[in-house]
Parts: structure tokens; C-alpha cells; sequence
């Protein structure tokens, strides 16, 4: 029997990809999760086979339960699933060790091709995202400023553009302010801006606004 862990903050969200896997032969979810700590809680004291993560959860974020993930069982395939587009994430989470990337809007009519070929050893990626690979491997001076900002960078990059301050992102992602001050002036420079408002006319015309 293959057990799975899905991880996810939504239960509506956890019922569907329970039914849609039940289409699975020999596919039994086993344990549900609803945030990164139940996550990494249920990894340490359970086995399974194959790990859905939702990318933004309450508490440490997708990647970073990845990455903890990856560290402790590196054998173990997680595919990753996310409201957002592929384009913000989903290499992102493939350099982190995902086995793969879904959206949650083709969900229903990929997630069963998706864990499948997980299973079977091999990744999964949609069409469109094998085309944007190539296309990056193709022209890779291409690449636009937010793709080599780190994680975390990237992250507080949205969350700055979405409005949040300084202290109200420290409080979210449980770090000083210091902190995300320290990440703010890293990708400000990366990125060639000076203030806020650059970050959010940027994340704009590139579709990046939580």
C-alpha cells in the first residue's frame, strides 16, 4: 500500500485530493496536516511514500518545510501544490528537491497523471513549464531580477509588494525586524531599486502580488 501525507491548511482542499487519489489503486492517504510543524511532526514519527505540500501554509512556508524535509529524508518524493503561477515557484521548488509542481487550479485533472509518474521514480512537470525550462537553458541571460533572489528574498519581495510592513512581515515569518530590514536593503540592491513602491510597480507588471 502506498501512504501518503497531504499537507495542507485548507480541509475543503485536503477532502478533494483525498478523492481524487482514491482513483489510485493501492493509494492510501494515511495522515492529514494542516500547517509546516504538522508537517515535519508527522514526517518524524511516520512513514510514507509520497508527500502533497501546499506551498503557502501557516508557519514556515512550503519551501522551508521542503528544504527540512529534503534534509531529513531525502529519499522521500514531495510534490509540491500551489495557488500560485508556475512561473512564480515551481523552479524554485524543483532546485529545492520537489518531485514535482502542481497548480491547485489543474489539480483535478492532473493530480493523478502527477503522482503517478512520482511514484514511478520520475518528476513531474506540466507543458508549459518543461517549455519554460528550455527556454531558460536556451537563453540564459534572460532571466528577469526577482529569479535570482533567494527564497526567502523573493519572499519578503511579495509580501512588501502585497503592503505589508517591516514588523508586520517579522511577526508572520517569525523574524526581528532587523532581519527583514537586512533582506529588504539585500533585494532592493539586487534588483537596482530604492523604495518600496519600485517593488510593488515590479511585482505588478510581473504578476507577482500575493
Amino acid at each position: 500500500m502506498i501512504r501518503v501525507l497531504i499537507a495542507d491548511d485548507h480541509a475543503v482542499v485536503r477532502r478533494g485530493l483525498r478523492q481524487i487519489l482514491q482513483e489510485l489503486p493501492g493509494v492510501d492517504v494515511v495522515d492529514e496536516a494542516a500547517s509546516g510543524q504538522e508537517t515535519l511532526a508527522s514526517i518524524r514519527k511516520g512513514s510514507y511514500d509520497l508527500v502533497l505540500l501546499d506551498i503557502s501554509m501557516p508557519g514556515a512556508s512550503g519551501l522551508d518545510v521542503l528544504k527540512q524535509i529534503k534534509s531529513e529524508r531525502p529519499k522521500l518524493p514531495v510534490l509540491m501544490l500551489s495557488m500560485h503561477p508556475e512561473d512564480q515557484y515551481a523552479l524554485r521548488a524543483l532546485k529545492a528537491g520537489a518531485s514535482g509542481y502542481l497548480t491547485k487550479e489543474t489539480a483535478a485533472e492532473q493530480l493523478v497523471t502527477a503522482v503517478t509518474r512520482i511514484l514511478e521514480g520520475r518528476k513531474y512537470v506540466s507543458e508549459s513549464l518543461a517549455e519554460h525550462i528550455a527556454e531558460s537553458l536556451d537563453h540564459p541571460g534572460g532571466r528577469l531580477p526577482h529569479e535570482d533572489l533567494s527564497d526567502r528574498e523573493f519572499q519578503i519581495l511579495r509580501m512588501l509588494a502585497s503592503g505589508r510592513t517591516v514588523t508586520a512581515i517579522g511577526k508572520e515569518l517569525s523574524l526581528s525586524a532587523k532581519t527583514v530590514s537586512t533582506y529588504r536593503t539585500r533585494l532592493l540592491s539586487k534588483m537596482g531599486f530604492r523604495t518600496n513602491a519600485d517593488i510593488t510597480r515590479y511585482a505588478i507588471q510581473y504578476k507577482l502580488l500575493e
